[in-house]
C-alpha cells in the first residue's frame, strides 16, 4: 500500500456479494464484506479495509466534483440532477412543489441486467 494516502473510515451498511458457483446471493456486513475480501485478495483484514476506504473516498470526491465513475464489468455511476416538480397529495389533493435536487444514478452493464432479468442465472 503506498505510504503518502490518508484514509478515512466511512463505513458503508451492507453489501451483497454473490457466490458465482452457486448462484446464491448473500447479504453481508462490513465486517463480513471485508472479511471475504481479504480473504480473496490475500491482504490482511487492516489494509483490505483501508484499501476499501480509498475506493469509495474517491467515488465520492468524483461525485462531489460531478464526475461519472465507470467501473469495468460492473456499471457506471453518474450524478443526476431531478429538476423541480409538483406532487399531488393523494389524501388531502393538496399540491405541493418538490425543489430540485442532485440524486446518484447507476446504470449496470448489458450482462448484470439480463443476469438480473433471468432470476439470477446466466
Amino acid at each position: 500500500m503506498p505510504k503518502n494516502l490518508t484514509y478515512t473510515a466511512p463505513s458503508f451498511k451492507t453489501c451483497i456479494l454473490e457466490n458465482t458457483f452457486s448462484g446464491i446471493y448473500i447479504k453481508m456486513n462490513n465486517k463480513a464484506f471485508i472479511s471475504e475480501l481479504s480473504q480473496r485478495l490475500g491482504y490482511t483484514l487492516d489494509d483490505t479495509q483501508k484499501m476499501v476506504n480509498t475506493v469509495i473516498d474517491s467515488m465520492n470526491d468524483a461525485f462531489i466534483g460531478g464526475d461519472v465513475v465507470s467501473i469495468p464489468k460492473f456499471g457506471t455511476f453518474e450524478v443526476k440532477k431531478r429538476l423541480e416538480r409538483i406532487v399531488v397529495n393523494p389524501g388531502t389533493k393538496q399540491r405541493m412543489l418538490v425543489p430540485p435536487k442532485l440524486v446518484l444514478n447507476f446504470k449496470p452493464i448489458a450482462a448484470i441486467k439480463e443476469k438480473l432479468k433471468n432470476g439470477g442465472q446466466a
